[in-house]
């Protein structure tokens, strides 16, 4: 039975960001993709750690139940994270995606000011410079979903505020299923931990893959690399 698998997007982003994915694992997965409290349809939501991970396990079960392979990107990854950590029963492998990096120290400096400074500019005017930017790197079949769900910006300071401090490679210790570190080689920020965090998994069940000339949008970047990347994790899972 193939492994059911479920997609959690990234800072600001929502389901949308998963569209390339999700077309083309459907072919041999059952696949859904979730929007975070405060993102997508469910950006009027407050944010907490525990509504994500609850969002996360929604996911889960849309699918029969689980337990099942979650795949995080960035904030996600940091979600999915804290959800193999709450709900083990339900996962049966983990992709950090972005999500490698230690955020406690002078690592969180920049993200806590950013977090500061989103309230105050306009949400519209942040949504007009997301937009453009995605339309300059990327081709519309690619970002066309992420920009029509529209942004969560209202949320990002209380999600960056749950994540920055809470983790360090140290807690993959307390993960049992096997994990993908799957990172954009051009991604030195979110690279910065990922050999720790491989080192720190108690089976040595945790393995970096690496996505050639892909930035921090990994799945972006590269979709049918990254795509591949997860289908082939996905099949090298141990039967459920």
């Amino acid at each position: 039975m193939s492994v059911p698998i479920v997609l959690v997007h990234g800072t600001r982003f929502s389901a949308g960001q998963w569209s390339p994915q999700l077309a083309a694992l459907r072919a041999e997965f059952p696949v859904a993709a979730v929007d975070l409290p405060g993102h997508g349809a469910r950006r009027g939501e407050p944010w907490s750690l525990t509504a994500a991970c609850a969002a996360v396990a929604a996911g889960v079960e849309e699918l029969g139940g689980g337990p099942a392979l979650v795949v995080g990107h960035s904030l996600g990854g940091y979600v999915a994270l804290e959800f193999a950590l709450r709900m083990p029963e339900l996962l049966h492998g983990l992709v950090l995606a972005g999500a490698s990096a230690d955020t406690r120290g002078r690592w969180a400096v920049p993200y806590r000011a950013v977090g500061a400074l989103v309230p105050r500019v306009p949400a519209e005017r942040l949504s007009r410079w997301n937009d453009r930017l995605l339309r300059r790197l990327y081709p519309p079949e690619v970002v066309a979903e992420t920009i029509r769900a529209g942004y969560g910006f209202a949320a990002l300071p209380a999600a960056w505020a749950s994540v920055l401090g809470r983790f360090e490679p140290g807690v993959l210790r307390r993960v049992e299923a096997p994990v993908l570190i799957l990172n954009g080689e051009k991604d030195p920020a979110f690279r910065a931990g990922e050999r720790a965090f491989a080192a720190a998994h108690p089976h040595g069940r945790a393995r970096i893959e690496l996505i050639p000339r892909a930035r921090h949008l990994a799945n972006f970047d590269a979709p049918e690399a990254f795509t591949d990347a997860v289908r082939r994790f996905a099949r090298e899972l141990p039967a459920r």
